[in-house]
């Protein structure tokens, strides 16, 4: 079968739609396209997934590249990040493979887990201006040494419940670097948790493809609509308005997350 052939429209609007959100505010490629992926065209828990982890490392390499070339990204957060977040990937894939994939048990600990994971996201894209402003007045900021433990601790986190259930590198991500970071811009937190979102999801999602969780039609599929979603999305942040964008993201997610867990 030719790649042509492979591509899925509904899979492929869903990546543009998905990597427009993205792109635009660092949240909704796992919150979002995951559970898309489960509820509403029935795929497994666990290749929704594996797939899933391997589209958002494609999708977020691009959105580095345009936060990059913009001046948008910390390294040195990234760096961080990356420094809890990849050995808890590793850990969390051991773990899967352990329990064996595929499995009844495997699939119940991915949904619970992705539950969890949108539950926390909520409200953390809901009030993440109201926490924003509140880490701005705190009258003592946290030293360096703690911020940089708090970060690292802040990646170990999100890479068990990313390699899980493929949720937490955005909303949940960009909120707490906003309580740890109250002087960086919006701009720069976005982009660096997209950057940190690629190594943890490639090696994420490149765990799953050797435990077999991976569509590889249905990732071409994704890509094709999400690449451009994406570029898209990265050149209108901030020309929508964020309480309306908040708002119904954030209904959105929990509706889901309460169906999942």
């Amino acid at each position: 079968m030719s790649a042509l052939h492979a591509l899925q429209p509904l899979y492929s609007l869903s990546g543009l739609v998905i990597g427009f959100l993205v792109g635009m505010t660092g949240v909704g490629g796992g919150s979002l396209m995951t559970p898309l992926l489960i509820l509403l065209f029935g795929v497994h828990p666990q290749t929704a997934v594996g797939t899933d982890l391997l589209y958002a490392s494609a999708t977020k390499f691009v959105g580095t590249g345009i936060h990059g070339f913009k001046g948008s990204v910390d390294w040195k957060v990234v760096t961080r990040l990356c420094a809890g977040s990849i050995p808890a990937s590793i850990l969390s894939l051991v773990f899967l493979h352990y329990l064996g994939m595929p499995s009844s048990t495997t699939s119940r600990i991915i949904s619970v887990t992705l539950g969890i994971a949108l539950l926390l996201t909520a409200p953390s894209v809901l009030f993440r201006e109201k926490i924003r402003a509140w880490a701005s007045r705190r009258s003592k900021p946290l030293g360096e040494k703690s911020t940089a433990f708090l970060t690292v601790f802040l990646g170990f986190l999100l890479g068990v419940l990313v390699s899980l259930s493929s949720v937490g590198a955005g909303a949940i991500g960009v909120t707490v670097l906003i309580m740890l970071y109250p002087t960086l811009p919006t701009a720069k937190i976005v982009g660096s948790d997209i950057a940190h979102a690629v190594p943890l999801t490639l090696i994420a999602g490149s765990g799953h493809w050797l435990m077999g969780a991976i569509n590889i039609p249905m990732l071409i599929s994704l890509l094709v609509g999400s690449i451009p979603g994406i570029i898209l999305g990265s050149l209108f942040i901030g020309k929508v308005n964020e309480t309306v964008q908040r708002s119904v993201l954030a209904t959105i997610l929990l509706v889901v997350g309460l169906r999942l867990v």
